[in-house]
């Protein structure tokens, strides 16, 4: 019952340090036009990056479960996508029409990934308190730059900085809860982990395809855009290559 806990303890750390993300935005929350859209743009490079890394790990396991689940993916945000519309009755707490329809979809595909990222915490610790803590240090620091992947999506658009802390420690709550029965079950949840990492991987790039990089090009130009996403998506995999590499 011990390492149950500590299972669960290291999970909800992981959640934890996602609404650090938010930090950066006390020094500059007033950001509008041109830097409303490279903020965007350097958030879809975080989820493309991120992305790259799940791909890359689902792979390793299972390349054709990965290719399925990103598929699954994306057919997950076209539909989604197509269900709430750009409704302007749809709210996302002080955020309104097209604003809440794009603050709701990150921190949903944030939050699915959430999933994947507790199965592996308790995946890892099913192999060993070593493996589990490399791993759970891994995914703290990585979840650091996904909170601030929403926090840059949702505080130019009016969210306060502590409650983009809040939604990004939120989306990442999936961790603490996925983990324990992942740990407990961990030859049954391990061959699902590449479906589930292809699935987070796919939303991610389809909600970049779809919402992120439209909403950059409105206020900034193309090269700006191509220059701040390829920036922060070489970061995030760069990172990860160093975390896990």
């Amino acid at each position: 019952m011990d390492q149950v806990v500590v299972v669960f303890v290291a999970a909800l750390i992981t959640a934890l340090a996602t609404g650090l993300g938010a930090l950066p935005l006390l020094l500059g929350r007033q950001i509008r036009g041109r830097g409303l859209g490279l903020s965007t743009a350097v958030a879809a490079g975080f989820m493309l990056g991120a992305s790259a890394g799940l791909f890359w790990e689902g792979a390793g396991v299972g390349a054709l479960r990965v290719v399925v689940g990103a598929l699954l993916g994306g057919v997950f945000i076209v539909v989604t996508r197509r269900l709430i519309g750009d409704r302007e009755e749809v709210t996302f707490g002080r955020l309104r029409g097209a604003d809440a329809v794009g603050a709701l979809m990150i921190v949903g595909v944030m939050t699915v990934h959430s999933f994947t990222e507790g199965v592996g915490v308790g995946v890892a610790f099913g192999g060993g308190e070593t493996l589990g803590a490399l791993i759970t240090t891994a995914i703290a620091v990585h979840n650091i730059p996904e909170g601030l992947a929403i926090s840059l999506v949702l505080v130019p658009r009016g969210v306060t900085v502590l409650r983009a802390a809040g939604w990004s420690i939120f989306s990442s709550l999936p961790q603490p809860l996925m983990a324990v029965p992942a740990f407990l079950l961990v030859e049954w949840f391990e061959p699902f982990l590449p479906v589930g990492l292809g699935f987070a991987g796919g939303a991610m790039v389809w909600m970049v395809a779809a919402q992120l990089i439209p909403d950059a090009l409105r206020t900034a130009g193309p090269r700006a855009v191509a220059a701040a996403t390829g920036i922060s998506t070489f970061g995030m995999v760069a990172l990860q290559a160093l975390l896990l590499g």
